[in-house]
C-alpha cells in the first residue's frame, strides 16, 4: 500500500467496489478522490478518435492512480476502468488534502511512487516512440521483471496480454503476436500455452 489504509479509513475514506469493465472515472470529469487499490487491477487509458485503446498503465492491489490529480484543477485527460472486480479505497479530495497536512511524510510516499512511474516513462518513451517492435515489447517486459525483483531467464510470469501488450506499446496485436513468436525463437522468451515467461 502506497498510504495505510486504516489510516485513510479512518480519516474519512470509504471502500467503493467496482465491477469488471466499470469506469471509475472517464477523461473530462472533475477529480474528486485520491484513489488507491485495495485488490483487483485497473486500467489507466486514453481512447483515440479511431477507438483504438493506450494504455498508460495498469495498477493493482497496493498502488493509488491519478494522484496528481489531487494537486490541481484539471480535469481527467484518462480513463480508469476496472479490469477484474476492485475494492478501492477513496477518500474526497478536501479530505485528502487535509489528511496531507495533518501528514505530510505520506506526500513524500506518494511523490516516490510517483517519481518511479515517471523514471519508467523517461527510460522508455524514445524506444516506444520510434523503436522496432521487438524493442518496444523487450523494453516493457524487462521493467515489469525488474520491477517485481525476477531475476532467472524465462522465470517471470509477463501479467499482460498479448492485447495489453498492444495497448501498452502502441502496437498492433497481430504484430505483438509475431514478435512474441520471433522472442520465443530467438531465446529471449518461453512460451507455455498462452503464457509468457521472461
Amino acid at each position: 500500500m502506497i498510504i495505510c489504509e486504516e489510516l485513510l479509513l479512518s480519516h474519512g475514506a470509504e471502500l467503493q467496489n467496482y465491477n469488471s469493465g466499470e469506469f471509475i472515472f472517464e477523461e473530462g470529469a472533475s477529480p474528486r478522490y485520491y484513489f488507491q487499490i485495495k485488490s483487483g487491477t485497473v486500467v489507466i487509458n486514453s481512447v483515440l478518435d479511431d477507438g483504438k485503446e493506450f494504455i498508460h498503465g495498469i495498477p493493482f492491489e497496493g498502488h493509488c492512480f491519478a494522484e496528481t490529480y489531487m494537486f490541481h484543477n484539471a480535469n481527467y485527460a484518462i480513463n480508469a476502468v476496472a479490469v477484474t472486480p476492485c475494492e478501492i479505497i477513496r477518500m474526497e479530495k478536501n479530505k485528502f488534502c487535509t489528511f496531507l497536512k495533518k501528514y505530510p511524510e505520506q506526500i513524500f510516499k506518494i511523490y516516490s511512487y510517483t517519481a518511479d512511474r515517471m523514471h519508467y516513462r523517461y527510460l522508455t518513451a524514445a524506444a516506444l516512440s520510434f523503436g522496432d517492435p521487438l524493442t518496444k515489447i523487450d523494453l516493457v517486459m524487462s521493467y515489469v521483471k525488474d520491477y517485481f525483483g525476477g531475476k532467472e531467464k524465462h522465470s517471470f510470469h509477463i501479467p499482460y496480454t498479448r492485447q495489453q501488450l498492444a495497448s501498452l506499446t502502441g502496437l498492433r496485436i497481430e504484430t505483438v503476436i509475431r514478435t512474441v513468436k520471433k522472442m520465443e525463437k530467438l531465446n529471449m522468451v518461453k512460451i507455455d500455452n498462452t503464457k509468457i515467461y521472461y
